[in-house]
């Protein structure tokens, strides 16, 4: 199966660049998909991605982790844009949440 990753919000406006900004965690080079709660459906996705994903994932969170405890952000140039936030855990995540509720549908019969 193939898997198409969004690049950027769906719709891109001024309120939705203001609230990514406000929420600071593109100051540490973060994504959107970097900083989700890790319920079941997250792990699962997680363990699906391609390990390219995970590499890079786990450099940004080490990197972010290694800023937060020295008290830095990184030079304004190298920030998560609002436009480029790679969305790459969303199809992943459809599908395990797909997945789940036709085990729940299938259970309920």
């Amino acid at each position: 199966m193939s898997y198409i990753i969004r690049k950027g919000p769906k719709q891109i406006t001024s309120i939705g660049r203001w609230a990514y900004n406000l929420s600071g965690f593109n100051q540490y080079g973060l994504h959107h998909n970097d900083v989700l709660y890790e319920t079941d459906d997250v792990k699962e996705a997680l363990r699906r991605l391609p390990q390219q994903y995970v590499d890079d994932r786990n450099y940004r969170l080490t990197r972010a982790l290694h800023l937060s405890m020295t008290k830095t952000i990184l030079p304004k140039d190298q920030w998560t844009k609002y436009e480029e936030d790679f969305r790459y855990l969303e199809p992943y995540l459809e599908e395990v949440q797909r997945e789940r509720e036709e085990k729940e549908d299938w259970n309920k019969q």
